[in-house]
């Protein structure tokens, strides 16, 4: 057991506007179970890859264990080798036996390391890589996000194993993995960094009554202002009223005024003048004590979208459907029927590879985007309402580049609204100016979503479209589907997500 030490870290990208950490300062205990807490872009992986010593930083990070990260990167030629024959390549060290061990913990067989890595599933790589990862020991563990775009199954066998391991950081934002596997949390607010014992849950209530009390807080130090400057305004007029009446005066009306009395009203003047002078020390040090009471408080806006109102009650209908692509023997799926009404939130769910991106582009192919419906052979019942508009999220950012303006042309939307619902899903003014392509992968979902927020439609169809998303930004798209209610067909594999927001589910 040993302490990670981080003291006055700073660190910035070459031309960025601002510094990803500014004087950062704590420690953590490298056999913590340690969860990490971020929004997108505020430098999570980043932080990894400076404990791995890839960025020149100013402060020191002291440690004194090795780091190892995952995913492992693998070139194209290890790809298509079976894993058995690259474990060393990518893990100094790594011996097949201990891998093997680690395969029958996530409830899987040596097999999987004799098959070529790039047939196996997304389910079964992550296995493979998470058990070369655990292999070894005297290890801080640094995993990032290991669950995109595996399926239920997958994530439960990768939740029960991480949750039997120790010493590592977890980035994910799958709120029910962080609760099941880690025991501290390390979290990147919003102007500060703070490291506390428990999980996910305990942080966020403990959140919560934090900005409660800060907000109360706020509140009591505004209302204390405003009064203290009521006095100073108060007492500063009668200062400068008994100042314009110390010299000159009418004999008449003031028979009681004589030459000497001007001593006295100034002595009055100078003490009233002195009492304003402390209040507005007072005022000084109220503004102080309010001053970064609200720095750390997540402000989540609500979205908001335009649903359009479909004629027909009944918008898909699918009667004993299968799907296969052009040149292949075996259907993808076979046998589904389901109908989705006006009001239905549907989740499609299944294993990795059975059918549910395929089955989409069917549906979009019925509905008019012969582009992604190409290829698709479609036997049985395919039916979408006449004249349906569909708000597609593709669960794949690779094709985004170019600039936020070019984009918000590319799909028809005004910029500044845009912009403006960006702003609201946690994008920072120096990111517009960035390439989309050099942009996070849960900031790229983000623009994606934004532009489908932004489509009026009879219904949105959501391929996995929270892989990335940072957890605040995931409570605030289940507050806009609870709240609006469209109709939707969607596939997620964030359990908590998909439990608070479907109305049904479509198991393939």
């Amino acid at each position: 057991m040993s302490q990670i030490s981080v003291n006055s870290l700073t660190f910035g990208y070459e031309g960025s506007f601002d510094n990803v950490f500014e004087n950062v300062s704590f420690s953590i205990d490298t056999s913590w179970k340690l969860g990490f807490i971020g929004r997108n872009g505020k430098g999570k992986t980043t932080f990894l890859n400076l404990l791995m010593g890839k960025y020149q930083y100013s402060g020191s990070i002291d440690v004194s264990v090795r780091f190892e990260y995952f995913p492992y990167k693998l070139t194209g030629e290890q790809s298509a080798l079976p894993a058995y024959e690259f474990l060393e390549d990518i893990k100094s060290g790594c011996e097949e036996w201990r891998v093997v061990c680690e395969l029958g913990q996530l409830d899987e067989t040596a097999e999987l390391i004799y098959r070529p890595f790039c047939t196996l599933s997304h389910g079964e790589r992550t296995k493979v890589l998470l058990a070369v990862l655990f292999s070894g020991e005297n290890e801080f563990l640094l995993i990032d996000e290991p669950t995109n775009h595996l399926d239920r199954n997958a994530r439960e066998a990768v939740k029960r194993y991480l949750a039997s391991k120790s010493g590592f950081i977890l980035v994910s934002h799958d709120r029910d993995l962080l609760d099941a596997c880690t025991d501290h949390v390390l979290v990147l607010n919003r102007k500060s960094i703070e490291v506390q014992s428990g999980n996910f849950s305990s942080w966020w209530e403990n959140k919560q009554h934090k900005d409660q009390f800060a907000l109360a807080e706020n509140e009591k130090h505004k209302k204390e202002i405003k009064k203290l400057r009521q006095a100073v305004r108060r007492t500063s007029e009668w200062a400068d009223k008994s100042e314009r009446s110390k010299i000159g005066f009418d004999p008449i009306k003031e028979n009681d005024r004589s030459i000497s009395t001007r001593s006295f009203i100034g002595a009055k003047t100078k003490k009233m003048q002195s009492r304003v002078k402390n209040i507005e020390k007072r005022i000084g040090r109220e503004i102080e004590k309010k001053e970064g009471l609200l720095s750390d408080i997540e402000r989540t806006p609500e979205l908001k979208l335009i649903q359009l109102v479909h004629h027909s009650n009944t918008l898909i209908n699918v009667r004993d459907l299968s799907l296969r692509y052009e040149g292949a023997e075996k259907d993808v799926l076979s046998g589904l029927t389901f109908t989705v009404k006006k009001g239905d939130r549907i989740a499609l769910s299944g294993s990795n590879g059975c059918g549910k991106s395929t089955l989409i582009k069917a549906l979009l192919a019925e509905s008019g985007d012969t582009v992604r419906g190409e290829g698709i052979v479609r036997n049985g019942i395919c039916n979408v309402a006449p004249g349906l508009v569909v708000s597609y999220v593709d669960q794949d950012t690779s094709t985004l580049r170019g600039s936020i303006r070019d984009f918000s042309d590319s799909v028809g939307t005004e910029l500044s609204m845009f912009c403006t619902i960006l702003r609201q899903l946690g994008f920072e003014r120096g990111q517009f100016a960035k390439d989309i392509s050099e942009l996070s992968e849960g900031q790229k979902k983000k623009i994606l979503i934004a532009a489908s927020l932004l489509t009026p439609a009879h219904i949105y169809i959501w391929d996995e479209p929270l892989n990335y998303i940072d957890i605040f930004s995931r409570m605030q798209i289940e507050k806009l589907l609870l709240e609006y209610k469209p109709t939707m067909l969607f596939v997620e594999h964030d359990t908590c997500f998909r439990e608070r927001t479907a109305t049904g589910t479509i198991e393939i």
